[in-house]
């Protein structure tokens, strides 16, 4: 069974060893440890896919309690039918989420846009009088 450093997942996934750990620390991934002290991590094929769903969740928006509660979710082939239910579940109520936020960006998109146009309007009119009347400075 291969075996990874964290550099090699840290260059394979290109992120940063200090993002490895902190995934660590949240009980996502479990590696091994070796050497004196226990200071090398040794990460396996089951901590590589860990990895890779959880950056996957991450750029889903998912928070890392919700991406742990899914990946854990997969460890146990208990009832795959609540597990997609569960997942599906996640999914509309990000689906959700992203939608308003979107409505919210294109509303604010809108308001700039009306005051770019008030701002130009503005400034058309005061150059249009500035253009009629000799400058007296």
């Amino acid at each position: 069974m291969p075996t990874y450093t964290i550099a090699e997942l840290a260059r394979e996934f290109d992120i940063t060893a200090r993002a490895i750990r902190f995934y660590e620390d949240h009980g996502l991934l479990s590696p091994s440890r070796e050497g004196a002290g226990g200071r090398s991590r040794v990460y396996t094929a089951r901590d590589r896919t860990r990895l890779k769903l959880t950056l996957r969740g991450k750029r889903l928006g998912l928070t890392l309690s919700e991406i742990k509660s899914l990946v854990d979710m997969y460890e146990s082939p208990k009832d795959t039918v609540a597990q997609m239910n569960r997942f599906l579940g996640v999914l509309a109520h990000q689906r959700e989420t992203l939608e308003q936020q979107q409505a919210d960006i294109e509303m604010a998109l809108a308001e700039i846009s009306a005051h770019e146009d008030e701002c130009r309007r503005m400034l058309a009119d005061v150059e249009s009088r500035g253009a009629e009347t000799p400058n007296t400075a």
